[in-house]
């Protein structure tokens, strides 16, 4: 649970305070706030909105299939009144992003290091196969050949499905820095990794 009791409530008020938003933008815009490491669902975020407007805490309009919520002037006192509460969940909210980010990166070096490990033993494999079937240079070449075209093709399939995943993310809202960074370390490990079996 990355809030507590009451925290989002105030956090939604907070967010609403620069303008009105769709329940969508406030999702997004909370999710963004967490670098992507954390994203509530609908089902976390509608049913408090509901309960501000029943509060009298924002106003709901509807715009063909979509709400809009607006922070009204008793909002706006509630808000003011919660400044020393919103600065303390602010803080609580950076630590969470931090110990979120750390966790992410601890299972990203988790995964690089057994991919290292799976593909030093391959090598390992591929070399002593090598060392016990006297083959001639020729069929050695060739087999290079085919062995590069089957690692190019699956660069090519990982590079679609990445892309794929990337292109989704985007649509649906949840695409964050964090992705990116964690892509690029992915890619430099994996670089590294294959340099080390060649």
């Amino acid at each position: 649970m990355v809030f507590a009791h009451g925290q989002l409530r105030l956090y939604l008020l907070a967010l609403l305070e620069t303008g009105p938003k769709h329940g969508y933008e406030l999702i997004t815009a909370l999710a963004d706030r967490f670098g992507g490491t954390y994203r509530p669902s609908p089902g976390t975020v509608y049913p408090r909105l509901a309960r501000l407007e029943e509060e009298g805490l924002v106003r709901r309009s509807d715009d063909g299939r979509r709400a809009t919520y607006t922070l009204t002037d008793a909002g706006r006192v509630e808000l003011d009144e919660r400044r020393g509460d919103l600065a303390a969940l602010e803080a609580d909210v950076a630590e969470s992003v931090r110990t979120l980010a750390a966790e992410v990166r601890q299972d990203v070096r988790g995964s690089m290091a057994g991919l290292r490990a799976d593909l030093a033993a391959a090598a390992q494999q591929a070399r002593a196969a090598a060392q016990s079937g006297a083959r001639r240079p020729v069929d050695d070449r060739a087999e290079a050949h085919r062995l590069r075209l089957e690692a190019e093709a699956l660069v090519t399939h990982f590079r679609g499905e990445v892309k794929a995943e990337l292109r989704r993310a985007e649509a649906e809202g949840r695409l964050g820095s964090l992705t990116v960074q964690t892509l690029r370390t992915v890619l430099a490990s994996a670089l590294t990794a294959v340099r080390d079996t060649v």
